[in-house]
């Protein structure tokens, strides 16, 4: 069955956007764009986002059930980086760390969510599988949105320089923020169910909605809109989810564009459950999604690289191994540096048949 925003058609205090020179491919009838509400910012499809201070203030005041049990635990992502990966032909999809990936399809080079770089507000801890300078040319950059382990400045302006000639891929409104960071080159703002000009027939990129928010001052919520992309060839087709809480919305990307057969899922971030389920989804729910879009391959991100929640930085693996019995597809070991496309790499395999213990994450 299909689903859609319930209101699209009902709430004449909305407002719905979008980029008249991006093709649009959501042609359900009852699709008009992007959301806005009656006070000029974006909104979600199916959940209003619930903005709470004091919410906030009760998870940072309260004691972490988890916190000895994160202090103990120091297991750490593996790096396993073989850079004849990136000097060859053949496609790729390499994890940097959190929701950052660097990947090649159809020759085409391109780099999600770059964060690659420590700031005042987040520290790495994963290595990154190569230093930024060794970043093959790169013919995009996407942004899915404006939160600062997803969005940062420094990254943006240091890779900007390296590559004068990328293009930016981002959601609607992003412009005002990176035109500052970047110098001259050229960004492509798309809303929901939009697909970027690409010039290339056999390379489809859309922005798609997730389940969020967005914020970088103090005055700014849900000012920039936040997404995940969905790639297609004639050959494959790659889901990123970008940040999203559980929703309907899964069907409906499956719906609209088909069963992808990679998913990039996020895991992470996701507790305390009561707070953050709004924003971050839990390694049982991305199941659960991931079934509802018949995907092949489970890829998580999200987890391991910066400390932004209660939950120990790879426990969101400890909960996907105890349910990958549940998982309607294959869930793909993600080892940063790794070439994580199964059709190019043959050692990739189920999490299922490997050992998972502290020694293999130190």
């Amino acid at each position: 069955m299909m689903l859609f925003f319930k209101d699209t058609d009902k709430n004449p205090s909305n407002t719905y956007v979008s980029n008249p020179d991006l093709k649009t491919v959501n042609f359900h009838p009852s699709w008009s764009g992007t959301p806005k509400g009656d006070d000029g910012k974006f909104r979600n499809l199916y959940h209003p986002f619930e903005s709470s201070l004091l919410d906030v203030l009760k998870w940072k005041l309260s004691t972490n059930p988890q916190k000895e049990e994160k202090e103990y635990d120091n297991r750490r992502l593996n790096v396993d980086f073989d850079p004849a990966i990136i000097s060859g032909t053949e496609d790729y999809m390499i994890w940097m760390g959190h929701a950052s990936y660097l990947m090649r399809i159809n020759g085409v080079t391109l780099l999600i969510d770059p964060v690659l770089l420590d700031n005042m507000f987040l520290k790495r801890k994963s290595n990154l599988p190569m230093p930024v300078e060794q970043i093959p040319p790169l013919d995009y950059i996407l942004i899915s949105h404006g939160h600062r382990d997803h969005c940062d400045k420094k990254t943006i302006e240091l890779l900007s320089t390296l590559h004068p000639k990328v293009t930016f891929l981002v959601g609607l409104e992003m412009k005002s923020l990176l035109s500052s960071w970047t110098t001259g080159h050229q960004i492509q703002e798309a809303g929901w169910y939009q697909e970027y000009d690409t010039g290339d027939s056999d390379l489809k990129i859309t922005y798609l909605p997730s389940r969020h928010w967005s914020r970088r001052g103090l005055f700014d919520q849900n000012e920039i809109l936040w997404g995940g992309y969905y790639f297609q060839t004639s050959s494959t087709s790659i889901y990123f989810m970008g940040d999203s809480g559980y929703g309907p919305h899964f069907q409906d990307i499956k719906n609209i564009l088909g069963a992808p057969e990679y998913c990039i899922m996020g895991v992470g971030a996701f507790r305390p459950e009561w707070f953050m389920y709004q924003s971050h989804i839990s390694p049982t729910d991305a199941i659960k999604a991931f079934n509802e879009m018949d995907g092949r391959y489970f890829i998580p991100m999200h987890f391991g690289t910066f400390d932004l929640s209660d939950e120990p930085l790879l426990e969101p693996l400890d909960i996907l191994k105890e349910n990958a019995d549940e998982l309607d597809g294959q869930l793909i070991m993600p080892v940063i540096g790794q070439n994580l496309l199964v059709t190019k790499n043959p050692v990739a395999s189920s999490l299922k048949d490997q050992q998972f213990s502290k020694e293999n994450y130190l």
